[in-house]
């Protein structure tokens, strides 16, 4: 079987969509003022900004899929792959780290330490790669054939962290833990009360066990053969696992002692694994099937850098150098800053890329001037 190509469109295209998201979401939140903030428009704003950290955490796992079928391939083994992707978690970790303590140093005199130990999105996206790099090393040991124990496997971690989250916010709490551990389980944080806005591993890191799943079958030998078919029948099951999770809500059945259903509650779980499908469906049409795939796409080339124009939007956005007076936007003026953003982001997108390419033309030629100079 051929090998799958080094990047994917579709992939690239969904991640480009979480950064755009979340532009708009930290653009509005940042520079509206107060009279702005109570428009509709803002809440619809704030309601499109639930969607980024799922999509980034489900892509996480999806690539960590694509990650460990390559390996495969090329016949590595059970250990040598578990240990590569913990290894590339815990490098998104130490940046999460990392990011925290650039934060704090450039707030200094007005954050918190506290901000220190924020459990936020890098750390919980690298986190959840290191879950996942255990996961595969497990399974892989176990078995040789992945095809269906892996997406069980992590569809069954998934479920598990999903029916969890409600009872390790509430009466299972792991107090006895120093709330900057606590906060990995249920963002704690210093609070004394789980905090909604940051990004435990309950139930946060579940969507990324559902990129694990998916991704372990699209890239399977005979997922392969049949790519198409599986995403667009992932597609149908996740409009049909929203109606399922909105019945099932709708029970006046309850097995949890605090239902919080905005925050941890497995419907709402579903609902949104549901609209990842959804999206992915679509998104993968249009780049095979319709323009997505026609000449140079912003999305596809914000994708590839997703990493690198999240970290430096947000110093744009919400630092110092805010590129517009904080809290005192109107509606059309922070639009004009989300554009400003979207194209800086873009062209420092563009011009990472750029230097990459370059270094592995430099590389390359490297490669064949030593070859020609030992022969």
């Amino acid at each position: 079987m051929p090998s799958p190509p080094s990047r994917l469109a579709y992939i690239d295209w969904m991640r480009g969509l979480a950064c755009v998201l979340m532009f708009q979401t930290h653009c509005y939140d940042s520079w509206l003022s107060g009279d702005a903030r109570k428009s509709t428009f803002f809440m619809y704003s704030q309601l499109g900004g639930t969607l980024p950290a799922p999509l980034f955490l489900f892509l996480a796992g999806i690539s960590v899929a694509f990650v460990v079928q390559k390996s495969r391939q090329k016949e590595k083994s059970p250990s040598a792959i578990g240990r590569a992707v913990i290894r590339r978690g815990a490098q998104v970790l130490g940046l999460g780290l990392l990011f925290r303590l650039q934060e704090f140093v450039i707030a200094l005199g007005w954050s918190p330490w506290s901000d220190l130990f924020r459990v936020d999105i890098l750390n919980t996206i690298g986190i959840s790669i290191i879950l996942m790099g255990a996961l595969c090393w497990i399974v892989l040991s176990l078995r040789r054939s992945a095809a269906v124990a892996l997406p069980a496997a992590a569809a069954g971690v998934a479920l598990a962290i999903s029916t969890l989250s409600p009872l390790l916010w509430t009466v299972w709490r792991p107090r006895f833990l120093p709330w900057p551990l606590e906060s990995y389980i249920n963002g704690v944080h210093n609070l004394g009360e789980p905090q909604a806005w940051l990004f435990p591993i309950f139930p946060w890191s579940a969507f990324a066990f559902v990129g694990l799943a998916l991704g372990a079958i699209l890239f399977s030998e005979w997922g392969r053969a049949k790519e198409a078919a599986i995403v667009l029948l992932a597609g149908a099951a996740g409009i049909a696992l929203i109606y399922l999770a909105r019945w099932l809500d709708a029970s006046p059945r309850q097995i949890y002692p605090v239902y919080d259903f905005w925050h941890t509650s497995p419907n709402f779980f579903l609902i949104r694994v549901g609209l990842l499908l959804a999206i992915l469906a679509a998104v993968y049409s249009w780049c095979r099937w319709g323009a997505g795939a026609w000449g140079f796409s912003p999305l596809v080339q914000l994708g590839q850098t997703s990493l690198l124009v999240y970290w430096v939007h947000i110093e744009l956005v919400y630092g110092r150098l805010s590129i517009l007076p904080k809290k005192s936007q109107s509606v059309q003026a922070a639009s004009i800053g989300l554009i400003a953003i979207f194209l800086l982001m873009l062209l420092l997108s563009m011009v990472r890329t750029r230097m990459k390419g370059g270094r592995a033309v430099v590389g390359r030629l490297s490669s064949v001037g030593s070859k020609a100079a030992v022969n």
